[in-house]
């Protein structure tokens, strides 16, 4: 688990390294990962069948995926890895106000309290709204980025027994890698070439090995177990900045992302107690 959050966090220190336009980084980024996850899943023999009444719905998780990885990288561009990962994991959160709404389960009135910490633990974040001002920009794209991550994982919460993780992952990275496609014939290719290496990681640690060792872990853990030690990854993640990047987070920011945190971690206990 530990293993998966910390290559996880490496898209924050890769998505501030690569100097490519957001738009061409994802498609590639989708392109490389679908490729990797199409090779795995033909060699652990994992069905490609999809039933008709699920392609609607999986085509929709798809999109949102796509959407919440360009949000989440425009957010990187905006700021830093500390603001940007911070302003991403209120999805666990957001998701407690979503999923009643979606699912029609019972709205608890706890949730008001954590969204309150939610709002606070942004607040210090920037406590300076304004559009003139880069954080309170990636703030926005963070946030809309947890949305539409948060709103993937509703849809996908059903279908997660009916079809194979990393099948259901390579489904979507060669959805968006096809929507996002058109962004690659406005980039010189050269520059593609001189990123290589940090867009090959980007697929292969963060997206493929990453995603595919957190799957696993759901064999020794329950789900809300995971999404508690989940929560270690923007702090593995601003450490990485801290190494790589010479991004030290401020105080402010260190104390919304504790509150943040906090929300998440007191939501995760609370929903498995």
């Amino acid at each position: 688990m530990n293993v998966a959050m910390l290559f996880g966090s490496t898209s924050g220190v890769l998505g501030r390294y690569i100097e490519l336009p957001v738009t061409v980084t994802i498609c590639l980024r989708a392109s490389l990962a679908f490729l990797l996850l199409f090779l795995y899943c033909k060699w652990r023999k994992f069905s490609f069948k999809i039933f008709k009444e699920d392609r609607f719905l999986l085509f929709v998780s798809a999109v949102l995926m796509g959407v919440h990885f360009v949000s989440y990288f425009y957010a990187l561009q905006y700021s830093n890895v500390a603001i940007a990962m911070l302003s991403l994991f209120t999805y666990p959160v957001i998701t407690s106000f979503l999923e009643p709404l979606i699912l029609k389960t019972k709205f608890q009135k706890v949730h008001l309290l954590l969204a309150g910490m939610l709002l606070c633990g942004i607040y210090f974040l920037v406590p300076d709204f304004s559009l003139e001002n880069s954080y309170s920009i990636a703030v926005f794209f963070g946030v809309f980025s947890a949305v539409c991550y948060a709103l993937r994982n509703i849809l996908m919460k059903s279908k997660v027994t009916r079809y194979n993780g990393s099948f259901l992952m390579c489904y979507q990275m060669g959805v968006t890698g096809v929507l996002l496609l058109p962004a690659l014939y406005f980039i010189d290719f050269d520059s593609v070439i001189s990123q290589w290496k940090a867009l090959a990681a980007l697929a292969l640690l963060t997206t493929t090995i990453g995603h595919t060792l957190f799957l696993n872990s759901f064999k020794h853990f329950s789900i809300t177990t995971a999404s508690i030690l989940s929560s270690i990854q923007p702090v593995y993640g601003i450490i990485l900045g801290a190494l790589f990047l010479s991004e030290i987070p401020a105080l402010p920011t260190v104390f919304g992302g504790a509150l943040i945190l906090a929300s998440v971690l007191i939501e995760s206990l609370r929903s498995r107690k």
